[in-house]
């Protein structure tokens, strides 16, 4: 089967930096994009950025993309989301997802894999 693991997240003072890393394993064979997600207390799941297999990349937010900045490892199912001069706004629960061509249970074919999350809170 196919794992989304992301890391990186914690505790961090407004104005402080935290890079999170993103992991896809298993029944993969091919990479589209990988993108980053975050949902903050009670609100909806946003999108951040997007980076595809060619490294080119898209961010969903203008004012976030002198900030964040998505990138990955060439040859590696791994993308990582640099995030400087963290904001209390900016806590959330990240998520990462992997679209490609993978398995899922016993069928092969194109899919969005998401990861678990990993917690951001930046305190004033």
């Amino acid at each position: 089967q196919v794992q989304v693991r992301e890391s990186g997240g914690g505790l961090v003072q407004a104005g402080g930096s935290l890079r999170l890393s993103c992991a896809a394993s298993g029944s993969i064979t091919s990479v589209n994009s990988m993108a980053w997600y975050r949902q903050p207390p009670e609100k909806q799941r946003e999108l951040i950025a997007t980076i595809w297999s060619d490294d080119s990349t898209e961010y969903a937010d203008d004012s976030l993309k002198g900030r964040f900045t998505i990138s990955r490892d060439k040859g590696k199912k791994t993308n990582y989301l640099q995030m400087n001069s963290l904001k209390p706004e900016d806590t959330a629960v990240y998520y990462c997802k992997c679209e490609a061509w993978g398995m899922n249970r016993t069928e092969y074919g194109f899919y969005n894999y998401w990861g678990q999350g990993t917690q951001v809170t930046v305190s004033s």
